[in-house]
C-alpha cells in the first residue's frame, strides 16, 4: 500500500510541479497517512532535475514555497474545523464521556491554560517535529488562536521542516527515498518522548485522585 502511495505522490508531483507539492502537502496536514518524508523529498529531486511536466523549469526555492503555502492552507482547514467545534461542545464531551477516557473536566481546564501559556511555542515548534505537525492545529482552533499569530508561525515552523526535507531531497539526488530513514528514527524518538510524557501524566493524575480521596 504505501509503495503504491508512493508511486501515486512522484507521478503528481512529477505531472503538476508546484501545483501538486501544494496540493499534497495541504491532503497530508489533513489525513496524515500521506507521508511528507515521501512528498518533500521527492520535491526536492524534482526541484534539482529541474524540470516538471507541469513546469519547463522548477526550482527547490520553488518547491520550498509551495509546500509551505500548502502546510499553512492545510493547517488552517484543521483550525477552522476545530474552532467551528469550539472548546464549549469540547467540554460538553468531556463531561459526558470523558471518565471512559480517564479525562475529567478539570484536566481539561489545566490542559487549555497550559496550551494558552505557551501556544507561541507549541505551534511554531510543533510543525517542525513529526507525529506532531497537523495535531498542534486542533488545540489552536479550540482556543481560537490569534489568527494572524497561528498563520505566521505555522509559516515559519513549516518553512523550517520543507527546508530541511526538500533541502536533503535535492542533495540526495536519486537517493532522496534515504530521507524517510532518518525521518523514521526521528519519528520513534517523538513516539518515545510523547508515551513517557503520557506514562507521567497518568502516574501523576492517579497520585492526585489518591491523595484527594484521602485527605
Amino acid at each position: 500500500m504505501l509503495g503504491d502511495l508512493a508511486t501515486w505522490v512522484q507521478d503528481v508531483i512529477n505531472q503538476f510541479g508546484y501545483f501538486g507539492v501544494a496540493l499534497l502537502v495541504i491532503i497530508e496536514n489533513v489525513f496524515p497517512p500521506i507521508p511528507s518524508e515521501i512528498v518533500l523529498p521527492f520535491a526536492g529531486f524534482v526541484a534539482q532535475q529541474g524540470f516538471s511536466a507541469a513546469q519547463s523549469d522548477t526550482t527547490v526555492i520553488g518547491m520550498m514555497i509551495a509546500a509551505t503555502v500548502g502546510s499553512v492552507v492545510g493547517a488552517l482547514i484543521l483550525y477552522f474545523v476545530s474552532a467551528a467545534i469550539g472548546p464549549d461542545r469540547l467540554r460538553a464531551f468531556v463531561e459526558k464521556f470523558g471518565k471512559w477516557f480517564g479525562v475529567k473536566p478539570a484536566d481539561l481546564v489545566r490542559a487549555e491554560a497550559w496550551f494558552d501559556r505557551r501556544s507561541f511555542v507549541a505551534v511554531l515548534v510543533g510543525r517542525c517535529v513529526p507525529l506532531i505537525r497537523s495535531i498542534v492545529s486542533i488545540p489552536a482552533g479550540f482556543r481560537r488562536m490569534k489568527l494572524t499569530n497561528f498563520i505566521l508561525l505555522t509559516a515559519i515552523g513549516s518553512a523550517v521542516w520543507n527546508i530541511a526535507l526538500i533541502g536533503a531531497g535535492a542533495v540526495l539526488k536519486d537517493q532522496w527515498d534515504r530521507v524517510g530513514d532518518y525521518v523514521g528514527v526521528f519519528q520513534w524518538v517523538v513516539i518515545l518522548a510523547i508515551v513517557v510524557f503520557v506514562v507521567r501524566f497518568v502516574i501523576s493524575l492517579v497520585k492526585r485522585r489518591r491523595t484527594g480521596a484521602t485527605s
